[in-house]
């Protein structure tokens, strides 16, 4: 049994006996609400559920042929449940589990709501917090909130909830599969409007039993979403599908998330190639604005040529949107105008001339949900890089979205690192405008930049997530189609802005991406390629995107609209008179920090305090303070003298955070209580219920290796005091 003041889980073998370890629980003979989870060790599947008559529920799963299989459950009650509450929980344990990769999930993914209720944010997600805390200590799950949330198993899961534009277009496409008139669907959408989330949500609906369906979310069994479904289901008990992703890199991505869900499997995402060895009864293809044509294939034109041929096709005139067409009953294509990115992607006007055609329906998706910028900062990107702000001198301004101008290329790598280090999936792009020497030497570095030398990507394969990423700079060819928290966009020397003509020109001979720009003979067309590849690099960022620019001219027309910041930043003191405590300030506590070593912290007034103005990602709380870090122990990510920012420690996970701690030497008592800022690393001991690990180890992330990590042993943990977590430098 695990408890706190707030909740309980109960641990019960899921067999006949359990009715009778119900006869003292309330919440079973009370009618109480749920929430529960049914799951297997040794086959690694789960089931998540929630209900207010925990008898019949249990009842039903024992004779479900599927479900009986589980051998445990975990009950989780509290006395502040609530029908709403509970729902909302069992969406947030079906979506966090189905990231945490621990276990395959039973659940369909229909009835994911976003339920909104009282002191949803105030009191219940802090419940939830702690619940998931409290399985993990169990085995149950295994990775943090944070880590999940940066994770590509959940940010593409198909156990997402649907936003009413998401389930309007999603009904458009059922419909479709239903209309025998209708034989392609195009689906079109702009970066960040979730086009990757549908095609999976769609797959796992299609690929779920109909037992595991349920409909919480709609509440009316004649609704026209839930007939279309029924519908469909029927119309396609066993689809035969697959899920064409034309980028490689991305393909393995999607092939790694389909590997975690049940009833999917990795083999079910192909190449285009691939749809030569069958007809499918339905194709989804995602990124189809990267379906490719005969031109500019480099090694790829015999390949190209071969399925040509099998299928029956001309290869002149074909591109590989014929071969969807060919291979499938029903074809359903994601598509961007705006990221076709290169000669060889597939013509618009080829897929202009297929939403002509009779048998094709067309559906729009408006709404951002990647970029929290919204949908202004999109349309902000698309008019600042057609010069149709010229004439204004307007700048992007938004409080839940960090838009700025570098002056120095330096200054934008060290944000992008103190970024990884707060948010993590911070990284930087540029445009192709540098050839790719260390290919095939490891020692050299392709781009010069100030003196600040760096190389491009070493791995083509998930290079976002690849060990070296934060090191390295991305291309629009390896993070296409990928999310990240802060984007850190390099715009190199093969743009540059007239100022007569108002106009961004392209320098043909700076650009380096060979099958990028050979055939081309229209300067216009190269110019729509390289501002769609800047747009579509510009948009990867959830909270942020940062700038650096190498031309002058186009950083002088930048410079009238992104906010600018400069090589150095001073902290913004605000002065004792116009202080409102924790609403426009939080304090800078006195410690003489350094990040080898805190003096005592100080008992002062609150009038003694230095006040400081937060970034506008941050709300001043009494959570948040201020403090000075001298030192070279943490200079990866901390600079030797930075204001930094931290929140106090409450509780939750501290692994792979940098923590401010308070530690003592038991082997000197003389050397007393030390204060430090270092990398928390644990490692775990389920046996130990007290702290859940057998030693802690504070490590330094510093550029000098004569800074060794201290090592806290299970016998010395009641002498280390987590105080804080550190949240950036200011």
């Amino acid at each position: 049994m695990i408890s706190n003041n707030s909740f309980e889980i109960k641990r019960y073998d899921f067999n006949l006996n359990i009715f009778n370890d119900f006869q003292n629980a309330h919440y079973a003979k009370d009618l109480w609400p749920i929430v529960y989870i049914l799951s297997d060790g040794s086959i690694k599947e789960a089931y998540v559920g929630e209900t207010t008559d925990t008898y019949a529920r249990m009842g039903a799963h024992l004779k479900s042929n599927a479900k009986k299989i589980l051998s445990t459950v975990h009950l989780i009650t509290s006395e502040k449940f609530n029908k709403s509450a509970t729902l909302d929980i069992e969406s947030n344990l079906i979506k966090y589990l189905s990231g945490d990769g621990q276990y395959k999930l039973m659940n369909g993914n229909i009835g994911l709501a976003n339920h909104n209720y009282y002191q949803k944010k105030e009191v219940y997600w802090d419940i939830f917090t702690s619940i998931w805390n409290k399985l993990r200590s169990e085995g149950i799950t295994k990775h943090s909130i944070d880590y999940i949330n940066n994770s590509d198993l959940f940010k593409y899961s198909p156990y997402k909830s649907l936003t009413v534009d998401q389930r309007d277009g999603l009904l458009i496409i059922l419909k479709g599969l239903l209309d025998p008139n209708t034989k392609n669907i195009i689906v079109n959408g702009g970066a960040g409007t979730g086009k990757t989330i549908l095609a999976t949500f769609l797959f796992k609906l299609l690929n779920s039993k109909d037992d595991d369906l349920n409909y919480k979310e709609f509440g009316d069994d004649e609704s026209e979403f839930i007939q279309t479904v029924l519908k469909l289901k029927k119309a396609f008990p066993n689809p035969k599908m697959t899920l064409v992703v034309p980028m490689s890199s991305f393909r393995n991505t999607l092939k790694k998330v389909f590997k975690n869900i049940k009833g999917l499997s990795a083999n079910m995402v192909i190449g285009p190639a691939e749809l030569v060895k069958d007809n499918f009864d339905i194709v989804l293809v995602d990124e189809s604005h990267r379906l490719r044509r005969r031109i500019n294939l480099g090694t790829y034109f015999h390949a190209f040529d071969v399925v040509c041929k099998k299928l029956g096709l001309d290869n002149n005139k074909c591109s590989e949107v014929d071969w969807v067409i060919k291979q499938s009953n029903k074809a359903i294509f994601f598509y961007d105008e705006n990221q076709s990115i290169k000669p060889s992607d597939a013509k618009k006007e080829d897929f202009d001339k297929l939403k002509l055609a009779l048998s094709t329906k067309v559906e729009y998706l408006r709404s951002q949900f990647r970029v929290k910028g919204g949908n202004g900062y999109v349309k902000y990107i698309d008019d600042l890089l057609n010069c149709k702000l010229s004439l204004s001198k307007t700048i992007f301004q938004s409080k839940e979205y960090e838009f700025i101008l570098f002056d120095s290329i330096e200054h934008m790598i060290s944000q992008i690192r103190l970024r990884d280090a707060e948010s993590g999936l911070s990284r930087l792009i540029a445009g192709y405008s540098w050839p790719w020497i260390s290919k095939t030497d490891k020692s050299l570095y392709d781009i010069n930049i100030e003196g600040s030398m760096l190389q491009w990507n070493s791995v083509s394969d998930d290079f976002i997530n690849s060990v070296n990423a934060l090191n390295e700079v991305g291309c629009i060819h390896t993070t296409q189609g990928y999310d990240l928290n802060y984007t850190g966009v390099i715009f190199g020397n093969e743009i540059t802005y007239d100022k007569i003509n108002d106009e961004i020109i392209i320098l043909k001979e700076n650009y380096y991406d060979k099958n990028g720009k050979q055939s081309i003979t229209d300067p216009n067309q190269l110019k729509d390629f390289v501002i769609n590849i800047y747009i579509t690099i510009m948009l990867r960022g959830i909270k942020g995107t940062y700038v650096y620019v190498c031309d002058k001219n186009l950083k002088e027309y930048f410079s009238k609209h992104i906010e600018r910041t400069q090589t150095t930043e001073t902290p913004n003191y605000i002065d004792q008179e116009n202080v409102i405590p924790f609403v426009n300030s939080v304090p800078v506590y006195n410690l003489n920090a350094a990040a080898g070593g805190f003096s005592e912290l100080q008992e002062v007034s609150i009038e003694e305090f230095d006040w400081v103005k937060l970034p506008t990602r941050y709300k001043p709380s009494k959570e948040l303070f201020a403090c000075k870090v001298i030192g070279e122990s943490m200079n990866k990510i901390i600079p030797n003298g930075s204001l930094c920012l931290f929140r106090k420690y409450t509780g939750g996970s501290r692994n792979g955070k940098i923590v401010l701690a308070e530690y003592a030497n038991v082997q000197d008592p003389d050397f007393g209580s030390q204060y430090t800022v270092k990398e928390y690393v644990s490692t775990k001991n389920v046996g130990n219920e007290q702290w859940g690990h057998s030693s802690i180890t504070l490590k330094p992330l510093s550029n000098n290796s004569a800074y060794n990590d201290i090592i806290i042993h299970e016998d010395e943990l009641a002498h280390l005091q987590v105080i804080a977590i550190f949240e950036c430098v200011l």
